[in-house]
């Protein structure tokens, strides 16, 4: 049996709990913090492979093994790994208090509502998106994904998030709790004694009551009527094309998505809908207003960068995928530049079908499989005398590039 102890936010191990062991396995802090029996095997934790073929030795005598680690080890801990490699049935957990749950109780906050990503030995890009979208978020760090890296891609485009920096959680002496903007956290030097970092938006710290933990479980419908979003003269992606793109999008939570030519940014907004992180790119300014009323509308955040492509994407963070709505003359140079770019997919809608051919090439240059179809709708419509006729929407040609997942390493960063 594996005994695996959660010290708790700064407690130490209790001692009974690694009375008997003959194998402790644990960070020099934890190992440090507990009387250990003196015939006991220690073991300083460090690249984890080595200590678990030594776990399995002693599991293969009968020998009494102990694991001492940070706060709930079943939350993004060692729980994990041990229980891949030895099956559940044979741990004895006793979890502690997470540095998440502690850093919430610290500042007076449920956190039921809030979403928890885990930047330690991952991409950082995820975290950032998942703080892009939502108003709630912990973020589990590690080396090169701390505060400062976190601040730094977050300071342009997170004007309403605040860090709250939590390090030594626990420690009498030594515990912090700051609160700085993304720009002050990138400006700084945190050292090794960050817990964790809750990413706020603080006028939607406390949210709604709560039936199911953790984020929204998804917009409870997509592919909206045009109605349901302010637009100019019709100007708007009907919601028959909205669907497909999104289908071929795949808005998800932790990507980042662009729409360029966003106009009333109905595709923005539903991609936010849906989780992802949105980056809205417009250059009409009575267009950014509103998309930034639209988003408002429907409670999510979008990011609404002034500006036209493909100029003015040179700035932005990579993204995943591209939905492009627009562009004209310029359509090519913009699909160019967003598959050069793109992760996963670029989505192009098209009215005028001579731009169809120019588009399919950039994309199939930058190494997409291609393929499209021509939509045409026609729409129940009344007609006098309690009848029913059929309204032909515009057809539009929907072009979609998916990337080969292979190819993703060689994408721009």
């Amino acid at each position: 049996m594996i005994t695996v102890v959660g010290t708790g936010t700064g407690a130490p191990p209790p001692a009974d709990a690694v009375a008997g062991a003959e194998l402790v396995v644990g960070g020099r802090r934890h190992l440090e913090s507990v009387r250990l029996p003196e015939t006991a095997e220690q073991i300083v934790l460090g690249p984890l492979a080595p200590a678990l073929d030594t776990i399995e030795r002693y599991l293969g005598k009968q020998r009494p093994v102990v694991v001492l680690a940070s706060g709930d080890p079943g939350f993004f801990g060692i729980v994990r790994a041990l229980a891949e490699r030895f099956g559940p049935e044979r741990l004895d957990v006793r979890p502690g208090v997470s540095s998440v749950a502690t850093a919430f109780a610290r500042l007076g906050l449920p956190w039921d509502d809030a979403v928890v990503v885990s930047a330690h030995g991952r991409d950082l890009r995820t975290a950032v998106n998942v703080c892009r979208a939502r108003p709630k978020v912990a973020v589990l760090t590690g080396p090169g994904s701390g505060p400062a890296e976190l601040g730094a891609a977050l300071a342009h485009d997170s004007d309403e998030r605040v860090l709250v920096v939590a390090s030594a959680l626990g420690d009498p002496e030594r515990e912090r709790v700051e609160r700085v903007t993304p720009a002050q956290a990138a400006e700084r030097a945190w050292g090794a004694a960050v817990s964790v970092v809750l990413c706020l938006d603080p006028a939607r710290a406390l949210g709604p009551v709560r039936t199911v933990a953790g984020p929204p479980s998804g917009a409870s419908g997509w592919a909206l009527d045009e109605d349901a979003f302010a637009h100019r003269d019709s100007m708007i992606t009907k919601f028959e094309v909205r669907a497909l793109a999104l289908a071929r999008l795949g808005p998800r939570l932790g990507e980042l998505v662009w729409d360029v030519g966003a106009g009333s940014g109905s595709v923005a907004v539903e991609c936010a809908r849906l989780g992802a992180a949105v980056t809205a790119v417009e250059k009409t300014r009575d267009g950014v207003e509103r998309i930034r009323a639209n988003a408002a509308a429907h409670g999510v955040d979008v990011r609404v960068v002034h500006g036209a492509a493909p100029d003015v994407l040179d700035g932005l963070a990579d993204p995943d995928a591209v939905f492009v709505g627009g562009g004209g003359r310029e359509l090519p140079a913009i699909v160019t530049a967003c598959a050069r770019r793109a992760r996963r997919a670029v989505v192009v809608a098209m009215a005028a079908l001579d731009r169809v051919p120019a588009a399919r090439e950039a994309l199939v240059a930058a190494g997409f499989s291609c393929d499209g179809v021509l939509l045409q709708a026609s729409r129940l419509a009344p007609l006098p005398g309690d009848v029913t006729r059929l309204a032909a929407t515009n057809p539009v040609f929907l072009l979609w590039g998916t990337r080969p997942p292979a190819c993703t390493e060689g994408v721009a960063q």
